[in-house]
């Protein structure tokens, strides 16, 4: 897994809130309830922020991270991934606890914060892309968690891509031949996506699987986003975060040749690589080749909130020139073309495409899809003509009717097109909803809609449904594919919940709906992106229960009987407190520390709809989740000595010693000020002893870095000095690990790459460094750490110290000054760990669910 996806510009589009918030607002529409249901359900949670602003936000923290204070330079995390595979290991093996279902409808998870009855039934992390052959085979390529392949047309899946050293796909193809083509780096510019090492392919991909060996070419892609793969004239074509690239498909050792890149002077190399704007400079989206003439090529290139070098190239007298004129409905305005997809037709009658705007994206608060259009020629240089817009598609059965909440407000992250191989005019569209069209584009269905919520069939209560309301597919669409099995076509879609499959041409409802979806996330295929991890004692079945914050996907809940996972919060969840003592009381954030808590792990028939008493989770988020003062995934930690003392972080460093029991916001007190554009990265406490560590400016323009110690009672605050040029370097503080005997000895893992890769100030060497006088004076204790971003630290009971990475989990021994790798994980990021009460640590990665070993096994 390479380096982080670019920070994202600010995208202006205003949505309405995702998850359990949206949810709220139209089951207010919908019933009429008590004047506590009604505060429940208001509109007030729509001060929470909007889906699409953060999502960028979100891409933007997610990178600083990573990056800040400067520029990373191109092969960071393959420097890394080299060093830490060559550490020695520790004992134990890794278990996989979250490789069983995970039903995102669970009915015994049905409280007012849940998505449980939504429809998308099991789920998984995000599918970047898709491909599927005419013998039951698929492949599916998630965001973080590698590639995985079912011969049994979905389902029972095996990860094929575990040797690489990404896990992150940006595309799939299968070539005529029957090769597997995997472009590495998810090109969504989402919160949480990662650069890749190039394009690999397999020769035999029924059989093989992915290795370093299999890569096409040389470095020239590493550390890009690969957003699609075309086939023309003897080449690959790869639409990159760099430029456009053509390799061709018979000598695979060849290097691949740069065919365009908007602004070379911003390419790794050249004069301004290290301008912050660089990241932004070279963004192409997909290549369309003429069936009819295949060394005619169209590309699609430009950054989705804008620049002056947006538009569709073609090569004219030995050069790429802006095409702006002859496309038809297809806009010529650099302002108008963003994120663009194209599909062909089989036959070669028709060429399609999904175009977002810019400027829409700026000042249309309702979607920023430019349209789908159609060039009935089947040449890519058109004529084009718009067959649909975002009114349209609300209007076919879409559950997004409402303001500020339409078909493609997030066509910027959203996009896939996929023709039918047996019909021209039949086309599969994806947005936050997939779309299908039998006619060329005249009529829309909103085949598989967002959610069931807004829909007259719709009730909590599945008893009191009318039946109309059939299972949907999991939002926000990235991939597509179809194929054949057992003699039958279908049609494989991907998005932020997993993989689904319906027939290709599929029975529908009344409404356009489809009723014959099928979630292949069976459990085979842990693709979980996780944030967070809590564990506590399960006190009504013995051993733990296990819970964890998720990418658009809510909080897992895991107790130790399930068969199957359960969701008890919906949207996004981030961060994660459990008490040891008992794996019900649990404190769930979703973004921008909106906090909920529960002492019943939110279990909920949904009678609360009739009797808001009998709701089970409250919404207690400290006041800097209503000023905008907190990050995207927001620090919030329990007191080590006392589980009912806990300490979260926006601007202000925030305590409340209600523990669990805590039912508002005002029961927290605000301990102290970090100071005007200051917002936490880590917090932690033992004994009543508070650390926070903070940002701001937390971009590579004028970052910054402090750390601030105090109590939880607010006396005795003071920030550490910590100059630009101190030992702990200038970069993202991610976490602290407190020494259990003694509040004053703490551990900070640090972000980012050291100066050997990071062009800013201040971007020191090191990752671990420890404090024996409460944070006053820092030592280096990095030692042999390989250089990559450390995201959390926790001390062992006997003294030793593990730290999770982006590319997994590192342990010192007590008394030793090397490092040794924790089992053996794929190169994927881990971003918290915890020691349960059973002895165990648990590591919950971002792309490959939840891992667990016994501590006494680090040695």
């Amino acid at each position: 897994m390479l380096a982080a996806v670019p920070a994202a510009a600010t995208p202006g589009a205003k949505t309405s809130p995702f998850g359990a918030r949206a949810l709220k607002a139209q089951a207010q529409e919908r019933t009429s309830h008590t004047d506590r249901l009604g505060a429940a359900l208001s509109g007030d949670d729509d001060d929470d922020g909007n889906e699409s602003e953060e999502i960028a936000e979100g891409a933007q923290q997610f990178a600083e991270a990573r990056t800040a204070p400067g520029v990373v330079a191109p092969g960071a995390f393959g420097a890394a991934w080299q060093s830490l595979s060559s550490l020695p290991n520790t004992g134990g093996t890794w278990k996989n606890i979250t490789n069983l279902p995970y039903d995102s409808d669970d009915p015994r998870y049905r409280d007012f914060d849940s998505n449980s009855s939504g429809g998308s039934g099991l789920v998984t992390g995000r599918m970047a892309a898709l491909a599927a052959d005419d013998d039951g085979y698929v492949y599916a390529g998630s965001a973080g968690g590698g590639v995985w392949r079912s011969s049994t047309g979905g389902g029972h899946w095996t990860p094929i891509s575990d040797k690489l050293p990404t896990q992150s796909t940006g595309a799939l193809a299968l070539d005529g031949a029957g090769r597997l083509w995997l472009g590495t780096g998810e090109a969504t510019t989402n919160a949480d996506a990662y650069l890749g090492s190039g394009v690999y392919v397999l020769s035999d991909p029924r059989r093989g699987t992915f290795s370093q060996r299999t890569r096409v070419g040389g470095d020239e892609l590493e550390s890009t986003t690969i957003h699609e793969l075309r086939f023309g004239s003897g080449k690959v074509w790869a639409a990159t975060s760099e430029g456009v690239w053509s390799h061709s498909t018979s000598n695979l050792s060849a290097h691949w040749k740069l065919e365009f890149a908007p602004n070379p002077d911003y390419l790794p190399g050249h004069a301004k690589a290290n301008d912050p704007e660089a990241a932004y400079k070279n963004i192409t989206n997909d290549i369309a080749v003429d069936p009819k003439d295949p060394t005619k090529v169209l590309l699609a290139v430009g950054w989705r909130s804008g620049d002056d070098y947006n538009g569709f190239y073609a090569e004219k007298d030995g050069s790429w020139q802006k095409v702006t004129t002859g496309l038809g409905a297809l806009p010529s305005d650099p302002d108008e073309i963003g994120q663009t997809t194209f599909a062909p037709s089989a036959d070669g009658s028709r060429y399609y495409a999904i175009e977002q705007s810019p400027k829409e994206l700026e000042d249309n608060p309702d979607s920023s899809l430019e349209g789908v259009y159609v060039s009935r020629s089947g040449s890519p240089f058109g004529p084009w003509t718009r067959i649909a817009d975002y009114h349209q598609l609300s209007a076919a059965g879409s559950a997004l009717t409402d303001p500020g909440f339409m078909p493609g407000v997030q066509a910027w992250y959203n996009q896939f097109l996929a023709v039918d191989p047996a019909d021209a005019d039949h086309v599969y569209a994806g947005l936050e909803e997939v779309y299908e069209s039998k006619d060329g584009g005249a009529k829309w269905s909103t085949v598989g809609p967002y959610w069931n919520f807004g829909f007259p069939c719709w009730s909590i209560d599945p008893a009191e449904q009318t039946g109309d309301c059939n299972p949907t597919t999991h939002s926000d669409q990235h991939g597509v594919a179809i194929g054949r099995y057992h003699g039958r076509t279908y049609v494989y879609v991907g998005n932020d919940g997993g993989v689904y499959k319906r027939p290709v041409d599929g029975a529908q409802d009344a409404d356009g709906h489809a009723t014959d979806w099928t979630s292949l996330n069976d459990g085979t295929i842990d693709a979980l992106q996780y944030y967070s991890v809590g564990v506590g004692r399960d006190l009504d079945h013995g051993g733990v229960s296990v819970t964890g914050g998720l990418q658009d996907n809510g909080q897992s809940e895991l107790r130790s009987n399930d068969t199957v996972m359960g969701s008890n919060f919906g949207g996004d969840g981030t961060t994660t407190i459990t008490d040891p003592a008992n794996g019900c009381n649990i404190a769930q954030a979703y973004v921008y520390l909106q906090v909920q808590v529960t002492q019943n792990c939110a279990v909920n028939d949904g009678s609360w709809v009739d009797d808001p008493a009998k709701a089970t989770s409250y919404s207690v988020a400290p006041p800097d989740n209503e000023t905008g003062e907190a990050r995207f995934v927001a620090p919030m930690s329990a007191d080590l000595k006392d589980s009912s003392t806990w300490v979260a972080g926006g601007r202000h460093v925030w305590v409340q010693s209600h523990g669990y029991a805590i039912r508002s916001s005002e029961e927290w007190t605000d301990a102290f000020d970090l100071g005007e554009g200051h917002t936490a990265t880590a917090v932690a406490a033992s004994g009543g002893k508070v650390y926070a560590a903070w940002c701001g400016p937390c971009d590579s323009k004028g970052f910054a870095r402090g750390i601030a110690v105090g109590n939880a009672d607010g006396t005795g605050w003071h920030q550490v000095d910590l100059p630009a040029d101190a030992t702990v370097p200038n970069r993202y503080l991610s976490g602290f690990a407190l020494d259990p005997k003694n509040a004053d000895h703490v551990y900070l893992a640090v972000g980012g790459f050291s100066r050997q890769w990071t062009e800013g100030p201040g971007a020191g060497v090191g990752h671990v460094f420890e404090s024996k006088d409460g944070g006053t004076t820092w030592k280096d204790v990095s030692g042999d750490f390989p250089d990559v971003p450390a995201d959390s630290a926790v001390v062992t009971p006997k003294g030793g110290l593990a730290v999770a990475t982006d590319l997994g989990v590192l342990y010192r021994a007590p008394g030793a000054t090397g490092w040794q790798r924790v089992g053996e994980l794929p190169a994927v990021a881990v971003l918290q760990l915890e020691i349960g009460p059973d002895g165990k640590l648990y590591a919950a990665t971002h792309g490959r669910g939840i891992y667990t070993l016994p501590v006494g096994d680090l040695r």
